[in-house]
This record gives structure tokens, sequence and C-alpha cells, in this order.
């Protein structure tokens, strides 16, 4: 991947990997939202909650959104600041992109929507982002509601994949999983750094 990636986006990429490394992962004993014990944590959201954090994933997230995609979507909680950076990121480089996003259940009163930002019209294109993919549950609940919903969606882009079969899942529902790094290349940095 980093071939293909321009000067500029190599020293985004170290950048980024560097305060991954130092500020979202951990090592321990903890238990996954999936249940799932591990030795390893992931938590992106003291980095995605920080507008130099944010801005960094932003970018290098909006690198890798399809250019065909009208908006961007997750699931909330963990997507809310990604798909509100990139889109934010976006208009800052002149893209028309909107940011949607996926509530766990439907709204409890109103109209009892999933779906939160400016919809696009039926059959458009988008580009699901996320911050941590494990068995990729969590971007699947968003995509199927998005496609509920009638738009199209083939990427998953994420800030990490742990590969432990979410991009397995993700190919079994024709979408590709893009991820920024892996948890190996975090845990490789991170103990470069102690």
């Amino acid at each position: 991947m980093m071939n293909s990636l321009s000067h500029e986006s190599n020293a985004l990429r170290e950048k980024l990997l560097s305060l991954l490394a130092a500020k979202a992962y951990k090592y321990g004993d903890f238990t996954l939202s999936s249940g799932v014990k591990s030795n390893h944590y992931v938590n992106c959201k003291p980095l995605s909650l920080s507008g130099f954090g944010l801005k960094l994933l932003s970018e290098a997230l909006l690198e890798r959104v399809e250019s065909k995609s009208v908006a961007v979507a997750g699931l909330t909680l963990g997507a809310d600041p990604l798909v509100s950076g990139v889109a934010m990121y976006a208009a800052l480089s002149g893209r028309p992109l909107d940011a949607l996003i996926v509530r766990k259940e439907p709204k409890g009163h109103g109209t009892g929507q999933w779906l939160e930002g400016p919809l696009p019209p039926s059959g458009s294109w988008i580009t699901v982002l996320e911050d941590v993919v494990t068995s990729g549950g969590s971007a699947l609940k968003a995509v199927i509601q998005l496609r509920n919903a009638g738009y199209l969606i083939d990427k998953i882009v994420t800030i990490v994949d742990r590969q432990e079969g979410g991009k397995l899942a993700m190919k079994k529902e024709a979408i590709e999983l893009i991820s920024l790094f892996s948890l190996e290349e975090i845990v490789a940095k991170s103990q470069r750094l102690s």
C-alpha cells in the first residue's frame, strides 16, 4: 500500500502510526465489544476526538473514499467524528461529500429513522467509515441499514484492522475492506516506542 502513496502521504501515515501507537493502543487483559478476550486494545477516540488527530485521520481517510461516493457514513459512536471530519476536510478541499450517522437502534420518537444527516437520493454510492474492525459486525450493521435505505456500498475504510475475520466477513457481503493500519503494525510501532 505504501508504494502507491506520495511522499506527503507516507509522512502522514508515519505520523498517524506513531500517534495511534502512543495514544490509542494498550497492552494488557481486555474483553472486546465482541466478547472476545485479547491482550491488545485499540481505542481511536483519543485521536479522533482531538483537533489535530482528527485533521490527520480525515486527510488519510478521504484519500481512500471512492470518487463516486456522495457521502461517508458510519455507525455511532466510533464513526461519528470520522464521518464529520472527512466531510469537513472534503469541503475544505473543494469536494462535495456529506456525512451520515447510522444509529444502533431506530430513533425512539419523531420519524423513527435509522439515519441522520443530509440523505442523498436512493441509489447513491456511500463509503462506510469505521475506527476499528475486529469481526466487522459494527460496520456491517451500518451497511445493512444503508442498503435498506436504498444506498450502494462496496467499500469500508477503517483506521485499524485487527485482522480477526473482519475482512472475510466484508468479502462475503461483496465489500472491500481498506485499512489505514493493521493491528500488527501498531503493536510493532508501540514496541519500538517503548
